[in-house]
């Protein structure tokens, strides 16, 4: 590991309040979540303190409205505060992201007395959410998902499987899309489902590559009962509000990416600098200054679509064409900087003893999830050229 200082990206912020919380975000960065990354990712150990701590920080609502205990704060700061987050642990600016999009549904379709009831506890009550679309079966075709919900009276009955759930099994409650009409997009179902839910069981967490201190499991609904006054949205709306989600979802991913790329690009540069070899440091190298110069530009160019998107979103414009490339561009990003990464620091990049290599493996599931980066080149061309022949 270097002892070199991280090096801080200068961000142009709205306000001296937004500046203020980048300010407090990276010294929770660098006092609480940093320091132990490296050791709690090899022990697949999850933070749930740091989740409290941000919590009680304001930290996990950021993008949602102040009466329900959110922070008020642009998409173009939140996107900014989980780059920070994630450049210092990925799990956690990760599970910030997932967090938020567990709260979306509710806090963009819920009725009014929905969101009194819920949404406090989940922006800053130091709960913390999950979001189950993808199932065994059902990934990039999400509107085939199986999980069903059965009216019962005055609940439904949730019986299925769901797949590939960041914080399953820990989270305290969880934005469930089921079936409850016909095959379809226009047969799913939104539900607010507590994670103490009678019949709701995890698996055993995946075993990844890495991310590891973010648990991903299966969720298996035995039959779970839950009143229709958690029902979010009118029936058959779910899938709707799934792909709204997805689209802030996306720039969440995008943001970490770069934040990802971000620390990689600062182990590099501080090894290049200090690391000796002809009798001068290797950053004097003309190859290795290029590789620099080509990371850092790939980081730039991210944050910039990826920034422009969450403009257009808080000026409440059309985004879903931006967030899709912003998620492509900087994931890939993100891929082809940690490999290099790794390249720069030779073959000490390939031990364990920099955080180089868990870098390049944290890069590679960003590229898949949220939607894989294929289905992001679909999303963009069907703007570009309409929907494809059937």
């Amino acid at each position: 590991m270097t002892d070199r200082a991280p090096q801080w990206v200068e961000r142009r912020m709205p306000t001296e309040e937004s500046r203020e919380l980048v300010a407090l975000v990276r010294d929770i960065a660098q006092r609480e979540i940093a320091p132990r990354a490296a050791e709690e990712e090899d022990a697949g150990r999850f933070p749930r303190e740091v989740f409290t701590l941000l919590s009680d920080s304001g930290l996990l609502g950021l993008p949602y409205d102040s009466a329900y205990g959110g922070g008020d704060q642009p998409y173009e700061v939140y996107l900014q505060v989980l780059e920070e987050l994630a450049a210092a642990r990925l799990t956690v600016g990760l599970g910030v992201s997932v967090h938020s999009l567990a709260c979306h549904a509710l806090a963009g379709y819920g009725t009014k007395e929905q969101r009194a009831e819920h949404l406090p506890a989940m922006l800053g009550g130091g709960l913390l959410g999950a979001y189950c679309l993808s199932e065994p079966a059902s990934g990039s075709d999400a509107a085939s998902l199986r999980t069903k919900a059965v009216r019962d009276g005055d609940d439904w009955v949730i019986t299925g499987t769901k797949a590939w759930i960041t914080h399953g099994g820990i989270a305290d409650f969880y934005t469930v899309l089921a079936r409850t009409g016909a095959e379809g997009a226009r047969g799913i179902t939104a539900f607010l489902v507590p994670g103490d839910a009678e019949g709701l069981n995890a698996a055993a967490p995946e075993k990844k590559m890495g991310l590891k201190g973010s648990p991903t499991a299966q969720l298996n609904f035995d039959g779970v009962r839950v009143a229709d006054a958690r029902r979010i949205g009118e029936e058959g709306q779910g899938f709707a509000i799934a792909l709204s989600a997805l689209d802030s979802g996306r720039l969440g991913i995008a943001a970490c990416a770069i934040g990802v790329a971000q620390a990689a690009l600062g182990e590099a540069v501080s090894y290049a600098s200090g690391r000796q070899q002809f009798g001068r440091p290797i950053a004097d190298f003309q190859g290795l200054r290029f590789m620099l110069a080509d990371m850092a530009t790939q980081i730039e160019a991210g944050r910039a679509l990826y920034l422009e998107a969450a403009r257009l979103r808080d000026e409440g414009k059309p985004f879903s064409r931006q967030a899709a490339m912003a998620k492509l561009f900087c994931t890939d990003a993100a891929m082809r900087v940690t490999i290099d990464a790794v390249q720069v620091l030779g073959g000490y990049g390939y031990t364990l003893d920099f955080p180089v290599e868990r870098l390049m493996r944290e890069a590679k599931v960003l590229q898949i999830v949220e939607g894989t980066n294929q289905i992001q080149r679909m999303v963009i061309a069907r703007h570009l050229a309409g929907p494809e022949a059937r």
